[in-house]
């Protein structure tokens, strides 16, 4: 049995984790619980799933409320207990599904007390890629990816030789505005950005999707993920999503991972280092694909994916005031506070401020964080 501890078990990825736990009793137990505020999902998914340790991590929740609906298991509050249930002694693998730079400590818990980690928190590693790859290195730990598209390039480099690989190359959707110019998004509203046309995800990821900031994101997670320059890491935009991502090797060979676009598939495949599992879930039908395209990204209209090459050659703790200052942005204009396009109008704000620390301590990433935090939402006040 692998014992499992999912932090983030109420968001879309924890959710559809668990049903992959559901559809493979025989090989997967969960040991811990995690959530931010929804008591009564994590209550029900606890008496469901029956774990040893649930937690809540907002201390503003009503802690009665949380323990008379979860009294039959251990309970836990607060975001420092996020980190201590990480490594939570009945666990081998932490799945974290946090969403933000909140799942930095959590993750670096875990991979201090030797456990191996299915990580969908992508954040992670864009803001502490160097400092989270050295302690894995260190602590001889496993980090597997849950991201569709850093899956596949897993699954395309799994039996090669590093030396072979001419680069990588993510796919991206190009979400519900590809084909769009900037003049036709002044005004889009929150719930245009939110219907994608693809995928199934949290409002924070969906969003990230439609700027193209999420591929940006990525393009940072493959580089700490499968030690590759940014010279070496390629998008293209795929409309289908049914490659999730390839790799093209020195020989003109090219290695690409289909599948449908169901994060399914990705999640069980990185919690069952084993081998691969049965699919509980409809398989790809090439009977019913009409074609599989592909173009380039609008560099211009969606800025922000190069605003992410740009951090991300800065380097240091600019990838962390990147990421610090989206998720405020992002959040501001789902509460509909600033505008779509002001997103990465202000992320370009923070970084221009920003002097980088090429190589941060996990202090330095905090303050970091918390520097670009209070600018971004200093600079939203007044911008609507």
């Amino acid at each position: 049995m692998i014992r499992v501890a999912i932090l983030g078990s109420t968001g879309s990825i924890g959710k559809q984790a668990l049903s992959v736990i559901e559809a493979n009793p025989e090989i997967f137990q969960v040991s811990v619980l995690s959530a931010n505020r929804n008591v009564q999902l994590l209550s029900e998914q606890a008496k469901k799933f029956r774990p040893d340790k649930v937690v809540i991590s907002d201390e503003t929740v009503d802690s009665n409320q949380f323990k008379k609906l979860c009294f039959e298991f251990s309970c836990f509050q607060g975001a420092e207990s996020i980190s201590s249930s990480a490594f939570y002694e009945k666990t081998d693998l932490v799945l974290n599904a946090l969403v933000g730079f909140a799942g930095l400590l959590p993750t670096l818990a875990a991979i201090k007390a030797g456990k191996n980690i299915a990580l969908a928190n992508k954040e992670t590693l864009v803001a502490g890629g160097k400092l989270v790859m050295e302690c894995a290195k260190f602590h001889n730990v496993n980090i597997f990816p849950v991201d569709s598209e850093h899956s596949a390039i897993a699954q395309c480099l799994s039996g090669e030789n590093a030396s072979g690989v001419k680069r990588l190359i993510l796919t991206a959707s190009g979400g519900p505005f590809r084909g769009k110019k900037k003049d036709q998004l002044q005004q889009v509203s929150v719930e245009e950005c939110l219907k994608h046309p693809n995928w199934a995800m949290g409002p924070k990821i969906t969003v990230d999707s439609a700027t193209l900031i999420n591929k940006g994101l990525e393009v940072i997670e493959a580089r700490w993920l499968f030690d590759v320059g940014y010279d070496k890491i390629d998008v293209i935009v795929h409309p289908q999503s049914i490659i999730h991502s390839m790799v093209e090797f020195i020989d003109g060979s090219v290695k690409a991972q289909l599948g449908r676009p169901d994060m399914r598939l990705p999640i069980q495949y990185a919690m069952n280092p084993k081998g691969r599992l049965a699919a509980s879930f409809d398989n790809l039908d090439f009977n019913k694909m009409s074609s599989l395209t592909f173009e380039r990204p609008d560099y211009e209209t969606f800025s922000g994916l190069s605003l992410a090459y740009q951090a991300a050659k800065i380097g240091g703790t600019a990838t962390c005031v990147l990421n610090a200052a989206n998720e405020v942005a992002v959040h501001e204009f789902l509460n509909r506070r600033i505008r779509f396009l002001q997103i990465v109008d202000l992320i370009a704000t923070v970084l221009l401020e920003h002097k980088p620390i090429q190589e941060p301590t996990l202090e330095d990433l905090v303050s970091t964080d918390i520097w670009a935090r209070n600018l971004t939402q200093e600079l939203c006040k007044g911008t609507v």
